[in-house]
């Protein structure tokens, strides 16, 4: 059983001493696992005025050179929309997994910079791109169904990456599985959690938005806590072991 406020505590003992560092992977993490916007250019009709300043008819555009712009504007979301797509899969996926590696090991006393580039080691890349690749596709197909099955099913999912930062070979299956086992059970309270949030959120936002990228480190460490929590338990109830996540069985102070 776990609360709230014991993760939170947790995560601020373990920012203590390495919040700069927690900073800088928190920033890595947002850079390439979030969802740019687009700003696509829209035209804007003008209304043109003769000599005694009185409003004439609509500018009549010429629509061969308006197909030629759309086409291009098209092409050329598409080839941004490829590039964004295959920098998050190839790179971003790779540096999310080393950057919650990152933050279990801070929370492990460990923290180390080097665990950023964890997943690009040979013969761990193409394995952590598999499985961070087969989880999007996985939970975006339960979207299509509905929001509300995408969401749970994103809560479900939630520990796959920390689970690869353990042991980036378990294979795409199995830690889609044990992430779901780690958190039967438990997706509303990490609902609350996440929840708790927002009044410092809002606060961030307040402050010309800067203020939320000092608040990633905290949920970052908390969400560790919290793997670290459920990884326990699931190791308790025989669900995984020390030796299938490759991590050394905790010493008890």
């Amino acid at each position: 059983m776990w609360t709230r406020y014991e993760l939170k505590e947790k995560a601020k003992l373990a920012l203590k001493n390495s919040y700069l560092k927690a900073f800088l992977v928190s920033f890595i993490i947002v850079i390439v696992g979030g969802n740019p916007n687009y700003s696509i250019p829209s035209f804007n009709w003008s209304f043109g005025r003769n000599s005694s300043g009185n409003t004439t008819n609509f500018y009549t555009p010429d629509y061969r050179i308006l197909t030629i712009i759309m086409g291009f504007a098209i092409i050329s979301i598409a080839i941004i929309s490829i590039l964004t797509f295959a920098i998050r899969v190839f790179i971003g996926y790779p540096l999310e997994v080393g950057g919650r590696r990152y933050f279990v090991k801070a929370a492990e006393n460990k923290a180390n910079l080097s665990e950023v580039g964890f997943a690009f080691q040979k013969g761990i890349y193409i394995e952590v791109v598999k499985a961070m690749l087969w989880r999007s596709l996985i939970n975006f197909l339960w979207y299509l169904l509905l929001i509300i099955p995408g969401i749970v099913k994103a809560y479900a999912y939630r520990m796959v990456p920390y689970i690869l930062a353990d042991n980036p070979e378990i294979g795409y299956d199995r830690a889609l599985k044990l992430s779901m086992d780690m958190t039967e059970g438990e997706k509303a309270d990490i609902f609350i959690l996440d929840l708790s949030f927002i009044g410092w959120y809002i606060l961030g936002t307040l402050a010309l938005l800067i203020g939320v990228f000092f608040l990633f480190p905290y949920i970052n460490a908390t969400s560790a806590e919290l793997y670290i929590t459920l990884r326990n338990n699931a190791i308790e109830a025989s669900l995984t072991s020390y030796e299938e996540l490759k991590i050394e069985p905790m010493i008890n102070a």
